[in-house]
């Protein structure tokens, strides 16, 4: 689709992260869809910040293979490229399961009570079929453990791969797979509480890596 035209103007002082996140999270919405060419003059004007930190953010995008771009030629959004997913899949399989296995033993109170309420909201967004919103909760209830675990270069990892992920993550909870998940949050979060790291860091690890790469069909 064309570059939207309608998103407003962004406070001038918006930094490099921000610009990287609105452009990344725009191409695993499908804002910005695959094939579809991207010009850092269009993209600045729509973001409303310079060319400078829009060419930087296409650079570490192309890094996490979510644009293909070569020099002195056209920049463009990527297919969906199910040997891609697959090997982000694992990685970030493996991220989270170290991250549950670091915070599960300094989990608060008040971080379970976190998870459950993105749990609850997970479930909500499944029986309405609100995509964005199970996407939102299921992102917030992971980040829990990633939060306490604080472990920096796997947080860095984790922002490198998710993206390519949640593109198939968005096809499966636009499907009755979905429904899988709300199983596995609830086992998740009834095991951190008892303090079984090892049960817990095994299924965060098979919640990711039993992921699809492929669109599932709905009975």
């Amino acid at each position: 689709m064309p570059i939207p035209q309608d998103a407003g103007v962004v406070d001038r002082r918006l930094l490099r992260d921000d610009v990287y996140h609105r452009l990344r999270d725009a191409i695993v919405n499908g804002t910005l869809a695959p094939g579809e060419q991207l010009r850092d003059v269009d993209l600045a004007t729509w973001l409303g910040v310079s060319r400078t930190p829009v060419r930087e953010a296409l650079l570490r995008l192309a890094e996490a293979g979510l644009v293909s771009t070569q020099p002195g030629r056209s920049t463009v959004v990527t297919p969906l490229n199910l040997r891609d997913v697959r090997e982000a899949r694992d990685v970030v399989a493996a991220m989270h399961q170290l991250a549950v296995r670091e915070a599960v033993d300094s989990l608060t109170d008040a971080d379970l009570d976190a998870m459950r309420e993105a749990g609850d909201r997970f479930r909500v967004a499944i029986d309405n079929g609100d995509v964005e919103a199970a996407l939102s909760a299921d992102e917030d209830l992971h980040a829990v453990p990633v939060r306490v675990a604080a472990n920096r270069s796997l947080t860095s990892v984790l922002d490198q791969f998710t993206p390519v992920l949640s593109r198939a993550v968005r096809l499966r909870f636009s499907t009755l797979g979905g429904r899988d998940s709300v199983t596995r949050h609830d086992e998740l979060i009834r095991l951190c509480a008892a303090g079984d790291v090892e049960a817990a860091a095994g299924l965060a690890f098979a919640t990711w890596r039993t992921l699809p790469t492929a669109p599932e069909s709905t009975p």
